[in-house]
């Protein structure tokens, strides 16, 4: 059920409707969670430069939807995970490795362990000791890669909590 429904451009307060003017003009719309997001210039804006920040990770692109897969699993969006599942089919992922995914593994072992701590850092972040970092380490994962697994987890966590209380659900598929 859609609890917050989006406001007109005009209507939002004035930073979020520069913002969604500005993003209209440059890609011709502004999906429903970022047009719903314009509630608040500041969650809208953080939503952005987030986003665009995490453009710049090291994590390679199928690496990345697997990670957003595994959290989004856990935080129960399915517009999320739709959209994940298809942005890892465009990236190169077998329908298996969305599934190992989903449960927060995968075929390679350096990476099952990537998406596990990612899941990690969601729903337990507390219980991640100085072993487990270095166990990562162990595996290949510098410094950098695992401090972009935490942004790239604060954006789907942002993405997916917000989508959840707007009430945005998938529309059929086409």
């Amino acid at each position: 059920m859609r609890n917050l429904i989006p406001p007109e451009t005009a209507e939002a307060p004035q930073k979020s409707s520069e913002l969604l003017t500005g993003i209209i003009e440059r890609r011709g719309s502004a999906g429903d969670m970022i047009r719903t997001m314009a509630h608040s210039p500041a969650v809208l804006h953080g939503y952005l430069d987030l986003s665009r920040a995490m453009k710049r990770s090291r994590l390679a692109r199928p690496l990345s939807e697997k990670i957003s897969l595994a959290v989004q699993e856990w935080i129960g969006c399915a517009l999320c995970l739709r959209a994940h599942a298809e942005a890892g089919r465009a990236a190169g992922l077998s329908e298996t490795d969305i599934v190992l995914a989903r449960q927060a593994t995968a075929t390679d072992h350096r990476e099952a362990a990537l998406v596990s701590f990612g899941l990690r850092v969601l729903a337990e972040p507390g219980s991640i000791a100085n072993d487990d970092v270095a166990g990562l380490r162990v595996h290949g994962w510098s410094d950098r890669i695992i401090a972009d697994v935490v942004g790239l987890v604060a954006l789907n966590q942002l993405t997916g909590s917000f989508n959840l209380v707007a009430g945005i659900e998938p529309g059929p598929e086409e």
